[in-house]
């Protein structure tokens, strides 16, 4: 589903400083994978090439047969449909309820009021916040407020989470709900794609890790999902 082929990418167009350095990688429809290293590894980089925010250097990404180089500005957002994307600092709209957060993504999509009204409830019941509606995003706890922005991210049933340090500003016991959330989405068939830096939960999820460092991939754990230093 997703291919990396010896991408690199370059900080600023300064060719002497390199973020990412001739990345090989393959991940499957349906996979579950942390990509674990430390800040300024090139974790972010490397998911932000995936939604077509920024561009490699050299090589190739390769999404469902595409090469995203080869996407028309004017599909991109239609490319970025397929993905949900989560962040460590939320995005969320203070303003809005969590209904409203998660209908303002539909709305600029274009979806109809009927659509809102009936897919939004039950995009916050799967996660938990169905007594949230009414709620703003100050009312809601860290972890409220990081399920309710999963729950944005999945109002367009994407085929593809990408979660970037979602539990970085958690603590533990919150952590591991959103972790558990996510193992639940991907069960379900999304494919999840978790960058962060923290060895315990990917230890606590036991599916595939890859380490990176310095901008290159120096581990692919598939069999035991262990971060080992």
């Amino acid at each position: 589903m997703i291919e990396f082929k010896d991408v690199s990418t370059i900080y600023d167009n300064d060719e002497s400083i390199e973020i990412l350095n001739g990345v090989n990688l393959h991940i499957k429809d349906g996979e579950f994978v942390s990509i674990i290293g430390p800040a300024g590894a090139g974790k972010s980089t490397l998911l932000r090439l995936l939604t077509r925010e920024i561009s490699p250097h050299r090589g190739e990404v390769i999404l469902d047969g595409v090469n995203l180089a080869e996407v028309p500005s004017k599909a991109i957002p239609l490319l970025r449909r397929k993905i949900g994307t989560v962040y460590q600092d939320f995005k969320l709209l203070s303003a809005k309820t969590a209904f409203e957060n998660v209908a303002f993504a539909m709305e600029v999509c274009g979806a109809d009021r009927g659509e809102i009204e009936s897919d939004v409830p039950k995009i916050l019941g799967i996660v938990g916040l169905g007594d949230k509606l009414k709620s703003f995003p100050h009312q809601l706890s860290g972890g409220e407020k990081q399920r309710l922005a999963i729950a944005r991210a999945l109002i367009h049933r994407p085929r593809i989470i990408l979660a970037d340090e979602p539990t970085g500003n958690l603590d533990l016991v919150n952590s591991y709900d959103v972790v558990k959330l996510l193992m639940k989405i991907n069960e379900l068939g999304t494919t999840v794609i978790l960058a962060t830096h923290n060895r315990e939960v990917v230890n606590a999820i036991g599916k595939r890790v890859i380490s990176i460092e310095k901008g290159k991939i120096v581990r692919d754990q598939v069999e035991n999902g262990k971060y080992v230093i």
